[in-house]
């Protein structure tokens, strides 16, 4: 599985991409209005930190718009950076026609495998199915990663990854490996819980303090 950092923060991206296992990060509008800074500077800082792939969201609402933000976005970031397109019909219509020109995309907002499957068809590079959002509902957000996953099993055809994201707690990531999804977007404090557990601790205490026996005995 490919991890993702859901984040606008550089601190933050430095920080995990130093654990060497960060494969992407991505950001969206209210992640860089958080970060506070300009939107292109702070994702081509992004991009030179981390070389995997990089979302970059766009504000336009019609097809004509999305395309000439993205063609914008890629002629003035670097090359890793991908464009990310809410999923509706005119964002499909952008999807196709930037994947037609062979720039990568990641359609976003997806709530139904009907949604995500549609993207897929129309060339999208990532598919990001929000999980925590259907939760907020009173329905299981686990259930549309199985059931996306279902669906590309029937079509083997299908390319597309299943970034599965709005990722709340660890048990969301670990579900989604078990079920078979390509990539998880997170946000930091996910990356630090999925590392921590207490047995860890313990053995290293239990060793630093053998070792500190050995050292002193050593010594004497």
């Amino acid at each position: 599985m490919e991890f993702f950092l859901d984040t606008a923060d550089v601190d933050e991206i430095r920080e995990i991409a130093a654990w060497g296992i960060l494969d992407g990060v991505t950001t969206n509008p209210s992640l860089i209005k958080k970060s506070g800074r300009d939107f292109k500077q702070v994702v081509a800082e992004i991009a030179s930190i981390c070389s995997g792939p990089i979302s970059a969201e766009v504000t336009a609402l019609d097809t004509e718009g999305m395309i000439e933000q993205a063609l914008v976005l890629k002629d003035e970031l670097p090359d890793n950076v991908i464009i990310k397109i809410p999923c509706t019909p005119e964002g499909l219509a952008a999807t196709k026609a930037l994947t037609d020109k062979g720039i990568k995309t990641n359609v976003t907002l997806i709530f139904s495998s009907s949604q995500a499957l549609m993207a897929a068809k129309a060339g999208a590079t990532y598919v990001s199915p929000f999980i925590g959002r259907i939760d907020d509902t009173g329905h299981e957000g686990m259930n549309l990663i199985a059931e996306i996953m279902t669906t590309w099993d029937n079509y083997p055809e299908i390319t597309t990854k299943v970034l599965a994201a709005s990722i709340r707690h660890p048990t969301h990531v670990l579900q989604c490996i078990q079920l078979g999804a390509h990539t998880a977007t997170m946000p930091a404090k996910i990356f630090r819980q999925l590392m921590k557990h207490p047995l860890t601790d313990k053995g290293i205490d239990g060793f630093m303090k053998d070792w500190a026996d050995v050292e002193a005995a050593g010594n004497a």
